[in-house]
């Protein structure tokens, strides 16, 4: 159950949505609330007599963000109200301190931001560990570190957000897609290896199908490279996996082809269906691990439809893994396409 599924029941027509909230594990309708938002659906006037005056002003607020218009000033107005004895939300203010991070970055005052950011994390720590807000504040805390040059502070940050401390899948998916960018900067093979895998997993847990698909994908490229028919499965090799102590060596990354082969399939079959659109990184960056794999095969069903591809880099990637008459048509396809991109 999630938030996306309760707001399709409403628009079904079901109007007893209690149970459904309780079966998400959430005592707040804010987050419904501001998804609803986002879909355009009546569901927030529904819901806005199950808010609090504080949650209101939080509401009020994700409105103003998505026009683009969300000032200091308002978010000030709020934090008066979540501090009010008769009204006071702690979690509220540090989501509240959150958003007033957010302006501050945006503003360009990094250290109000740094102050800002901080001190709501620690706050939704002690008081909703691993929420909702809990887990955003995290996400922005770590995007602020990795934005302001601070790789490592990113992933300290990433590094508390813990598969077993009851953090929402989709959380541990996004944070692990990017510590593995950075383990991957540093030249961290195995850690980069280890966390791309865990955000696929956890991603595919959450049906967050495109951020599987692209962390799968980072899994493959990184693990291309170190293949080996002795490696034991890559989810025992790191079901185990802990900081390493000072002077200890890391795990030389060995990964068996079933696993490699295996993600591979599944981001293949799961990609967005299709094979039109301008622009189609996910096919062009899968098929180029395909390639280099040798499964080409996996896209015969794309290498037999030139006529679909609307992509032309797409189009000369396939141009390059075909041969004799097949290269050929692909060649002009490229041609009619860049032909008619230039028209």
């Amino acid at each position: 159950m999630n938030p996306e599924e309760i707001i399709i029941a409403f628009e079904n027509g079901e109007r007893e949505l209690d149970h459904l909230l309780e079966k998400m594990g959430w005592k707040s309708w804010l987050g419904v609330a501001e998804l609803g938002l986002v879909m355009n659906s009546n569901i927030v006037d529904f819901l806005q007599d199950k808010l609090s005056l504080a949650e209101t002003k939080v509401l009020d607020l994700v409105k103003q963000r998505i026009a683009g218009n969300i000032t200091l000033e308002s978010i000030e107005e709020a934090l008066v109200v979540a501090r009010n004895p008769e009204s006071r939300d702690l979690a509220l203010e540090g989501r509240l301190r959150m958003e007033r991070g957010l302006v501050h970055f945006e503003n360009g005052d990094i250290e109000n931001a740094r102050d800002d950011l901080t001190w709501a994390e620690t706050r939704l720590k002690s008081v909703s560990k691993a929420s909702r807000d809990h887990d955003i504040s995290l996400l922005n805390k770590a995007a602020f570190h990795l934005s302001i040059d601070e790789p490592m502070m990113a992933l300290h940050v990433h590094g508390e957000i813990s598969r077993s401390a009851g953090h929402a899948n989709e959380t541990i998916a996004i944070s692990r897609i990017q510590a593995a960018r950075i383990h991957l900067a540093f030249g961290q093979t195995y850690d980069a290896a280890r966390c791309a895998f865990n955000s696929h997993a956890h991603s595919m847990i959450a049906k967050q199908t495109e951020l599987a698909v692209e962390s799968g994908a980072i899994f493959v490229e990184i693990a291309s490279g170190f293949i080996s028919q002795d490696a034991e499965k890559f989810a025992d090799q790191i079901m185990d996996a802990k900081p390493l102590s000072v002077g200890e060596a890391p795990p030389v990354l060995q990964v068996n082809p079933d696993d490699i082969n295996g993600v591979l399939e599944w981001c293949v079959e799961n990609t967005n269906p299709g094979h039109s659109g301008e622009d189609r990184p996910d096919l062009r960056a899968l098929l180029m691990l395909a390639k280099r794999m040798n499964r080409e095969e996996l896209f015969s069903e794309l290498l037999d439809s030139p006529e679909d591809v609307e992509d032309a880099m797409l189009a000369a990637l396939c141009a390059s893994i075909s041969d004799g008459e097949k290269a050929e048509i692909w060649t002009s396809r490229v041609t009619e396409i860049m032909t008619l991109q230039n028209a």
